[in-house]
């Protein structure tokens, strides 16, 4: 299995734009906490919004992706020639097809980064610490270890060792790539604070230009045998991390001063949503046209990924969620710090997984898996928040 020296992206946390259902009640929960400068303080009136789902969409993720792995997975079985005509469009062992759509899907979350909010965030410190020690100095080092574990011992006597060494590395990447659109999802329906969610969001997603490269080539090379560039990794992160912010932070600041913040949240954001959503559904049936063999040589291996995924996901929503009680972090905002680590920006791990293992790798499609046990375990772990709210009643206890 040989390594690409060429970067590349995906997209799957970028499902942001799908809540078409709470787009309304987010930006004007937003605006109105804008005015009033108070982003650590969740808004009553956003708090008594008692019925919150998602749309269909959302709420049927996991089965929109498996057609789209089974759809993918039929092409490339029963017309080989159209993989073959598929990869002959790279530069670099880059699919061109592949990378345009991914890069595109990186751009309309990008647009929500508000660096003003970022700098508002020292009235309310503590979730936003809380998250960063997560999300970074725990998250990765379990998800290897998890992973290692279920590979290299679980599971030595079913999956081959090359299949285990890029299996971990799938997972790895994923464990090194804390939320970003999701989190906004799982957090309006625990009914918490989406305005501090949002600043969550934007200082990890800051992080990640920082600290991605370098773990992951340390985790990558203590747990498997390839060579990992830490150029590669960097400049795939910068690449598609950095430019889309740019070019979002550049729309957002023209588009802003031109037509005014109401514009670009209800309407500018609105027009571009369907490239989420169509970007995600191509994206899966093109990485799967390329792993058609595996699925249907190893249909178990997709099982057995999902297993050290979803301990990873309850874990990390465990160490969050107990560390909120700790810090007597307050339910509005204790909520999005437990959410955003155990969840993933997909977007990121796969991309990587393509840049450095190519699109038909056991890395790829571990990180793929993540997206079909996503919906349901955090679903879930809302629905654990929502039953224990009153642990984090600390105000009512003094």
């Amino acid at each position: 299995m040989g390594i690409s020296y060429a970067f590349l992206g995906f997209g799957h946390d970028t499902i942001y734009f799908l809540y078409v259902k709470i787009h309304i009640i987010v930006f004007e929960k937003t605006n109105t906490n804008k005015m009033s400068g108070e982003i650590g303080m969740p808004d009553k009136t956003f708090q008594n919004v008692e019925k919150r789902e998602l749309n269909i969409f959302d709420r049927y993720l996991s089965v929109w992706v498996a057609l789209c792995m089974i759809l993918g997975t039929a092409i490339g079985y029963l017309f080989p020639k159209v993989a073959s005509t598929l990869g002959g469009f790279e530069i670099a062992n880059v699919s061109i097809p592949v990378a345009a759509v991914l890069l595109a899907m990186m751009y309309p979350i990008m647009l929500k980064i508000s660096l003003k909010e970022v700098m508002k965030v020292k009235r309310n410190a503590n979730p936003l610490w809380l998250t960063l020690v997560v999300n970074w100095a725990i998250k990765p080092f379990t998800m290897a270890l998890i992973a290692w574990f279920f590979m290299r011992v679980l599971y030595a006597w079913i999956i081959p060792v090359d299949l285990q060494s890029e299996y971990i590395a799938g997972m790895i990447l994923l464990g090194l790539a804390p939320c970003t659109a999701m989190v906004l999802v799982w957090t309006y329906l625990a009914k918490s604070n989406i305005d501090y969610a949002l600043v969550q969001v934007s200082v990890n997603d800051l992080v990640i230009l920082v600290l991605f490269a370098p773990l992951g080539k340390f985790l990558l090379g203590l747990t498997t045998d390839f060579p990992v560039p830490f150029a590669t990794i960097f400049f795939s992160v910068l690449f598609y991390v950095a430019i889309p912010l740019t070019l979002a932070a550049v729309t957002r600041h023209l588009a802003i001063k031109l037509k005014g913040l109401e514009w670009f949240e209800k309407k500018f954001i609105e027009k571009i949503s369907w490239v989420t959503p169509a970007g995600l559904l191509i994206t899966l049936v093109l990485i799967f046209i390329f792993q058609g063999d595996k699925v249907i040589n190893y249909p178990l291996h997709i099982l057995l990924i999902a297993v050290p995924l979803v301990i990873q996901t309850y874990l990390i929503f465990y160490i969050g969620y107990f560390g909120a009680i700790k810090l007597k972090i307050p339910y509005a905002e204790a909520a999005p710090s437990a959410f955003i680590g155990a969840s993933n920006f997909f977007e990121l791990s796969v991309a990587i997984a393509l840049i450095l293992f190519g699109m038909n790798s056991g890395a790829t499609l571990a990180t793929v898996v993540g997206v079909l046990v996503e919906v349901p375990v955090m679903l879930s772990l809302v629905e654990i928040m929502k039953r224990n709210k009153a642990k984090f009643e600390f105000d009512n206890k003094n």
